[in-house]
């Protein structure tokens, strides 16, 4: 229950705050404020505007910690506001026993603004969280895929279909390290439930995946190459490194091309077709 009655004034201050152009919203018309509407902080959160406005009259006193981390997201708040907003909702804050998904103003600047570049946000379980247009365009339209599909990790060891291919030794290679990250992790989160969940369920259904759990190896992946198969532009080679987010644990996954090259041109084509000819993974 929220009983400081902040929460309903604190939220609209962050609303006006939110300029609609940051948030990829057309800004023109009258407006009788800079920042967003109701309806599209609604629209952003996937909730009603009716529920957004009882939140702010104080007429609804117990949003889910799922509506407040949506919230966070639509309104850009900072570690600091997340876990604010939390407290205002009288809601414990998210532990660091459990993974974050929070994705900072920062990464959704690297989102909005690298339209070029094909860039994709994970959580610390390799679950996919936030991509931008040229990343779905190029890997296929992840948003039908739910639970367990939305995590490379599982795809990868369930032999799921997908565009990426790898010679024998980058598949050895890429898969001691992701296994080895997901070992990091869990010592890092030993209280979430998904991130043991799915450690459990990949060593029922995947051999290979137990056989290099056993080894008890830990690491970090940071980067690989991966040759992706598109439909429309052809195949292509590219370099994928993984950047941490400090005091998250969020990974943002960045594919790019070397100058000159024949990837480089296909990776141009692909931002010019984008996602008019996007087909699902």
């Amino acid at each position: 229950m929220t009983e400081s009655g902040e929460l309903g004034p604190t939220l609209r201050y962050w609303r006006d705050r939110v300029a609609p152009a940051a948030v990829g919203l057309p800004g023109g018309g009258p407006r009788r404020a800079a920042g967003l509407r109701r309806e599209e902080l609604a629209m952003l959160a996937g909730v009603s505007a009716d529920y957004i406005t009882r939140l702010e009259q104080g007429r609804a006193t117990s949003p889910s910690a799922q509506i407040l981390t949506a919230l966070a997201r639509a309104l850009r708040l900072s570690a600091q506001e997340h876990e604010h907003l939390f407290l205002l909702a009288g809601q414990s804050p998210p532990t660091t026993g459990h993974m974050s998904t929070h994705i900072t103003p920062g990464v959704q600047r690297l989102l909005d603004q690298l339209d070029g570049t094909p860039l994709s946000v994970s959580d610390a379980a390799w679950n996919l969280i936030r991509w931008n247009p040229l990343w779905a365009a190029l890997f296929g339209d992840p948003s039908l895929l739910v639970g367990l599909d939305r995590n490379s990790i599982w795809r990868h060891f369930t032999g799921r279909p997908g565009r990426v291919s790898h010679t024998p030794e980058q598949e050895i290679r890429f898969e001691t390290v992701a296994v080895a990250d997901l070992r990091s992790a869990t010592a890092r989160y030993p209280s979430d439930p998904g991130l043991r969940s799915l450690v459990a369920d990949l060593r029922t259904v995947s051999p290979r995946f137990a056989e290099l759990w056993d080894t008890r190896v830990v690491g970090v992946h940071e980067s690989d190459r991966k040759t992706v198969h598109h439909p429309d532009v052809g195949p292509l080679t590219l370099d994928c490194d993984v950047l941490t987010v400090p005091g998250s644990d969020l990974r943002i996954i960045v594919y790019s091309a070397a100058p000159g090259t024949e990837a480089a041109e296909r990776l141009k084509l692909l931002t010019v077709i984008g996602t008019q000819t996007m087909r699902p993974s």
